[in-house]
């Protein structure tokens, strides 16, 4: 039969049970301990806490995990819960390690549901493709331009109204492009005096009518102080009967395709006198590439297609006196010469 134990032994066992007891309280958390929303570690008594401090772990136990990127929604509703429930007792420390190890996971998992976002557009580098080719009718070629013979085989039995018509619609030169309006001519019939200029400016361009504008009001006072009036006896033409662009000289091949015309015109009308003013209506007139200076202050002779002959005199343009007032005396030179030969 044992001896019953002596009081001091039996305090001893139970101080010594206390102190046991008060540990493993300590090593197990309350019931009312929770997993924190963002780090994940349970939260203590102080009890617990200064337990934790006398082993080394209070750090470790208590330290926050940084906060897991958000993932899309699906992929939340489909991760199990980690955190460990109310009450679970000491089992529930070990849970926390492999709740901060799902966080990773979980990142790692999040690439996986980016498909599930609607596709970015794509990028093209580079230059911009090409818009297709338009096709196109194809177009029938237009007809070629008449040479200045064939315009003087048609113009050979025109009357004065067929040949306006014609002059019109002619596509002889590529003036015919640019042009308003064809300038044919205008004047008084029986013609005594014709007066032919270089080609049409831009007020004749506009009106279809010749010398109009400043140069126009010159010419008709210049006539009215021989007598002469282009309502009354005077007719007034141009060798090129569209406007060339600018108002620049008429080129070689232009003077050849509106020759006929003019031609025409002339044995058309059967002026008594001509009139030239400016140098390429004279050199085309005469057939000559002299200037107007050696070509001015005598009386030359133009042969119509009857072969008759008529005077011609040269003079200045409108538009260059209207330049040069100096030049005036002599034009009314030549006018006195035309009017002599009368």
């Amino acid at each position: 039969m044992m001896a019953a134990a002596t009081p001091p032994d039996q305090a001893a066992r139970t101080g010594a049970s206390r102190t046991s007891a008060s540990r493993t309280d300590a090593d197990a958390p309350t019931a009312g301990a929770s997993v924190s929303g963002n780090a994940g570690a349970p939260r203590v008594n102080p009890l617990q806490r200064l337990w934790l401090r006398e082993i080394g772990m209070e750090r470790l136990w208590l330290r926050q995990e940084p906060a897991a990127p958000s993932r899309p929604a699906a992929a939340q509703a489909q991760q199990p819960a980690s955190a460990p429930a109310a009450g679970a007792g000491p089992a529930a420390a070990p849970a926390a390690p492999a709740a901060l190890a799902g966080a990773p996971a979980a990142a790692k998992a999040s690439p996986a549901a980016a498909p599930a976002a609607a596709p970015a557009a794509a990028v093209r580098s580079g230059p911009p493709p090409r818009p297709p080719a338009r096709t196109r009718e194809a177009s029938p070629d237009p007809a070629p331009a008449p040479t200045p013979a064939e315009v003087a085989e048609r113009v050979r039995d025109a009357s004065l109204e067929e040949l306006s018509a014609q002059v019109q619609a002619c596509t002889a030169c590529g003036l015919c492009h640019g042009r308003r309006h064809a300038v044919f001519g205008h004047g008084g019939q029986p013609t005594r005096w014709m007066v032919i200029g270089e080609a049409p400016g831009e007020q004749e361009d506009r009106q279809g009518l010749p010398f109009v504008g400043r140069s126009g009001q010159l010419l008709d006072a210049m006539l009215a102080s021989v007598g002469m009036s282009r309502e009354r006896d005077v007719f007034i033409a141009n060798v090129i009967k569209c406007r060339p662009p600018g108002n620049r000289n008429p080129k070689p091949e232009e003077i050849a395709a509106c020759s006929p015309y003019l031609m025409r015109q002339i044995a058309l009308l059967k002026p008594e006198r001509i009139l030239v003013v400016g140098r390429f209506a004279a050199q085309t007139l005469l057939g000559t590439d002299a200037t107007i200076g050696n070509l001015r202050g005598r009386i030359h002779r133009f042969k119509d297609e009857s072969g008759r002959e008529i005077p011609v005199v040269v003079s200045y343009h409108p538009a260059y006196l209207l330049r040069s007032p100096s030049e005036k005396a002599r034009a009314w030179q030549d006018l006195r010469l035309a009017c002599s030969q009368l």
